[in-house]
């Protein structure tokens, strides 16, 4: 008898869809068959019937910020760990791995993990979750003696990096010791690629001259910064020859260096969000009309600033050809993690939005970056990639549940519809059933917009927009090893021009 029977659907891996007459039997949290044939009428307790709709491996979204210790105490207008998985599980999303992050003075990241759980256990979460560790100052301690054991004990099994924004920034050579101790440990290496003195130098010029409304933001943040910093990454990637993952990958020149590095067997990887594939600056334009959102207009003194809603960095393109090429990436395989970048501060606050907003006066630097969108993340990429024909079924599978879970090592529990594996399922309503607009009052997350307001989906995981379960339900989940780019390659570039001096 199992406690639950799923059948009558189309059931998705990366390589194969089945046909209709497979079925699913699940007891507590895990698959303990899949079989071929109707099911017999008495081996559940509980059916449902996907009628003909696609059944997906729950998605897991790697790129989510909640709650996050550098916030102000009052000063957080995003979402709690609470909200933000109440929203993931609503859009499909069964696993998030949220941020942990390090400011300059912590001297220990022990402490700051312990804070971390206590803040998503608060609450309780919806689904489950894990942590990435940011680290902004990797001191020798922390590189050689609390990494392993952070990995070991807590299951940690990634590390992200910026090499922008002047409270978090690291530069080439501590960036170099970190891919030195992940390509040993067998961790993931996250990087935020933009050129923050090129982006600095464009911020104070437009400053100078007067150009701090929100569409200047777009301008601000230059591709050349995003091609300059993925390049030097990639160099120094190659010098410890260490996989790195460039993380919301938003430009055409950007993806291309990705690729030709992929070409020539580089353990390099990409990840982009749906802003990236859906938007252009253009939105951020008075004349733009923002995102179509009503949400908060009615207080806004500046019209204009309506633009500091779709605010986030990397930041909205303002040519179509990024917007193809970042679509190309996600076609040809350059792409291997599809995320939100779920980052969310309300609108209407004054430590929101629209603290970049004093007086009717604009200043896009004052404006928190980032954008809702752990729920609209796998609705947007069902309709306008699967749906509209950009890409395969097994493609979606693959960029939001299977490459995330073998990439940051959640393979032994999650990514796949397999026996043993967590019952983490989505169910899709079968083509042509569903078409509406996205409207932020049918989200479930805490903010007061989405970028993605008028947005028409023609589809959405079933059973009341899929919000199914409560507050309390989720669990942390220790991660392993990946198993994406930690493959032995053997001889460093670092190790060979050792030899060679010896020699």
């Amino acid at each position: 008898m199992y406690d639950l029977v799923i059948y009558n659907g189309l059931i998705v891996t990366t390589s194969h869809i089945s046909p209709v007459d497979t079925w699913i039997g699940i007891t507590g949290d895990k698959i303990v068959t899949i079989q071929s044939g109707k099911p017999p009428k008495d081996v559940g307790k509980r059916y449902i019937d996907a009628k003909g709709g696609y059944i997906t491996p729950g998605g897991i979204d790697t790129h989510v910020h909640l709650q996050q210790l550098q916030v102000a105490p009052g000063e957080d207008t995003g979402d709690t760990f609470e909200s933000g998985t109440r929203s993931a599980t609503a859009g499909g999303t069964t696993t998030i791995i949220a941020f942990a992050n390090q400011q300059r003075h912590d001297e220990s990241l022990y402490p700051l993990v312990e804070e971390y759980h206590r803040r998503a256990a608060a609450n309780g979460t919806w689904c489950d979750y894990g942590f990435h560790m940011i680290l902004t100052n990797p001191t020798k301690k922390i590189l050689d003696e609390e990494l392993p054991v952070l990995f070991e004990k807590e299951g940690i099994s990634s590390i992200k990096v910026y090499m922008t924004y002047e409270a978090r920034r690291v530069g080439d050579r501590d960036m170099l010791e970190i891919m030195l101790r992940t390509r040993k440990l067998g961790m993931t290496l996250m990087i935020h690629a933009e050129n923050d003195d090129m982006v600095q130098l464009v911020i104070d010029h437009l400053k100078e001259n007067d150009l701090t409304e929100p569409h200047h933001h777009a301008i601000a943040r230059t591709p050349l910064a995003e091609v300059e910093a993925t390049n030097r990454a990639i160099c120094l990637s190659n010098l410890v020859s260490s996989p790195i993952l460039i993380v919301h990958v938003s430009s055409s020149a950007a993806m291309s260096r990705i690729r030709t590095a992929q070409n020539d067997l580089q353990p390099i990887f990409a990840e982009t969000c749906p802003q990236y594939l859906l938007m252009l600056a253009e939105a951020m334009q008075p004349s733009g009309h923002g995102c179509g959102c009503s949400h908060g207009t009615e207080k806004t003194e500046n019209k204009s600033f309506e633009g500091a809603k779709l605010i986030c960095s990397p930041p909205l393109r303002e040519s179509k050809d990024d917007l193809d090429a970042v679509w190309k990436g996600m076609i040809n395989g350059t792409v291997t993690t599809f995320s939100s970048d779920h980052c969310p501060s309300a609108f209407d606050h004054p430590m929101g939005k629209k603290k970049g907003l004093q007086g009717g006066k604009a200043d896009f630097t004052k404006v928190p970056n980032g954008l809702p969108g752990v729920e609209t993340r796998l609705p947007l990429l069902m309709t306008y990639g699967v749906e509209r024909q950009r890409i395969s079924v097994q493609r979606f599978v693959e960029v939001t549940s299977t490459q995330p879970a073998h990439l940051y090592g959640l393979q032994h529990r999650k990514g796949a519809i397999a026996v043993g594996m967590d019952a983490d399922i989505v169910i899709w309503y079968p083509p042509g059933e569903v078409k509406h607009d996205i409207t932020n009052d049918n989200l479930h997350h805490s903010i007061d917009y989405t970028p993605f307001e008028g947005f028409e989906v023609s589809n959405w995981p079933r059973d009341n927009g899929g919000l199914v379960g409560r507050a309390g339900l989720g669990t942390y989940v220790k991660r392993i090893k990946g198993t994406v780019g930690h493959e032995s390659r053997g001889e460093t570039h670092l190790e060979r021009i050792t030899r060679m001096a010896r020699a």
